[in-house]
């Protein structure tokens, strides 16, 4: 399934499902250390301010010279693999971080992640396998597409001109 820049262009909520091959630490900022283990990793965000999911998501899919945001910190040592997202003014990332917990096998790697600015508890989950998207569709009662990474660097999405 390939994906048009116009999929992206405007607001939106995402979720970035990361790979992790090892075990290790690694500082997220000021919040804390993150005990890496193999498996994955799902982080929740939006994007309503401009330029949309395709300027977050540019931003998410490249390793940030200066970290900025909890997840830059992860960034560096998992690698992005999907991306789920809908394209909407709603302001879903909280809902869709509330299904990501209940979802089996989640667990919450480091409390407050992403979510410190909010009443979640986090907005990053561990899973040892990738969680079921028809399962979370179900949930969160909203529609939700999906793309590969691959998908973005067809649609331009890598190029500082997006």
């Amino acid at each position: 399934m390939t994906r048009s820049e116009t999929d992206f262009a405007g607001p939106g909520t995402y979720a970035l499902i990361l790979a992790c091959r090892q075990t290790g630490s690694v500082q997220i900022g000021r919040l804390s250390r993150l005990h890496l283990q193999p498996g994955y990793y799902v982080y929740v965000g939006s994007a309503l301010g401009t330029g949309g999911l395709q300027a977050r998501l540019r931003h998410h899919l490249q390793i940030p010279a200066r970290p900025h945001w909890h997840i830059d910190y992860l960034r560096a040592v998992c690698d992005v693999r999907e991306v789920w997202f809908t394209s909407d003014t709603a302001r879903f990332e909280h809902r869709w971080a509330k299904v990501m917990a209940g979802l089996p096998g989640a667990g919450v790697p480091l409390p407050r992640f992403g979510s410190s600015d909010c009443a979640c508890v986090a907005h990053l989950f561990s899973y040892a396998r990738v969680p079921s998207i028809r399962v979370f569709r179900q949930q969160v009662k909203t529609p939700v597409s999906r793309s590969v990474t691959s998908d973005f660097a067809r649609s331009g999405c890598h190029r500082a001109s997006c």
